[in-house]
């Protein structure tokens, strides 16, 4: 009913952060009721009270496992992977050859199955945060190089007349009018980035890690049957994944004010 009430309300800043919350909230009453009202199994599906309790009583494994997934493997593989396609597009765009040869085959190694890459890499950068790092770099590198190539294409032909009109100089052209009109491109890709990073630092570890890290714990906990610190773990990865996302489109919401996508939602 609560929900049904602010959907019929103007959409205040209130009402649009109050809305998701009593949502959540509504089906974690639900998960809890039907779990206890049927006697399902923890091992099947643990109830988001138990979840919360191991939450609580793991804090420091959640915690470990959070700087060996997150900062070390998923953080830095992001940076130097979305740093480095940015570099790439801005190289590929001034030679047509490029862009013709490298973004079909980025397009063919951004298809390769992480399962069949991140054994492969573990095997080149060892078993720590390194290997994680490189299989995060394969994986968010060619979706943020094809949107920043987009991206610089967006200015039309009479928007570089003018600044040839000006004797604009290449890089002031790049910084002044394609890279602005790329943006929105860019934090596309930027978003994309932010999920495909936290998998694959996860998926990453189960091919071989030291004994910490997400990936780790959730495939041992799952063989030891203790399903809740494996959805313990999962709640940290959605809150990790969310609160990124939304932090990248934040960013892009002061960026890109201007863009009309962005006028709309204001």
């Amino acid at each position: 009913m609560a929900n049904v009430w602010m959907s019929r309300q103007p959409a205040t800043p209130v009402i649009r952060l109050a809305m998701p919350v009593v949502f959540g909230l509504t089906l974690i009453a639900i998960w809890e009721g039907v779990v206890r009202g049927f006697d399902i199994s923890a091992v099947l599906l643990p109830a988001p009270s138990a979840i919360a309790v191991r939450f609580a009583a793991s804090t420091d494994i959640l915690w470990e496992d959070f700087v060996q997934t997150v900062i070390k493997g998923a953080l830095s593989g992001y940076i130097i992977g979305c740093g480095a396609a940015v570099l790439t597009a801005i190289f590929i765009d001034r030679f047509s050859f490029l862009r013709r040869g490298l973004l079909p085959v980025g397009n063919f190694v951004a298809a390769l199955p992480i399962v069949g890459m991140a054994p492969i890499l573990v095997m080149w950068f060892g078993f720590d945060w390194q290997s994680k790092a490189a299989v995060v770099v394969v994986m968010v590198f060619f979706p943020m190089l094809v949107n920043t190539v987009e991206g610089l294409q967006a200015s039309n032909q009479m928007q570089r007349d003018l600044m040839k009109t000006y004797a604009a100089p290449p890089l002031t052209t790049l910084i002044k009018l394609r890279l602005p009109l790329a943006m929105p491109f860019i934090f596309n890709g930027l978003k994309i980035a932010t999920t495909l990073a936290l998998i694959g630092a996860i998926v990453a570890e189960f091919f071989g890690s030291p004994i910490r890290g997400m990936g780790f714990r959730i495939s041992t906990s799952v063989g030891q049957l203790a399903l809740d610190l494996v959805w313990a773990e999962i709640v940290v990865a959605a809150i990790v994944g969310s609160a990124a996302y939304g932090g990248v489109a934040l960013i892009e919401r002061a960026v890109t004010f201007w863009h009309p996508s962005q006028r709309a939602r204001s």
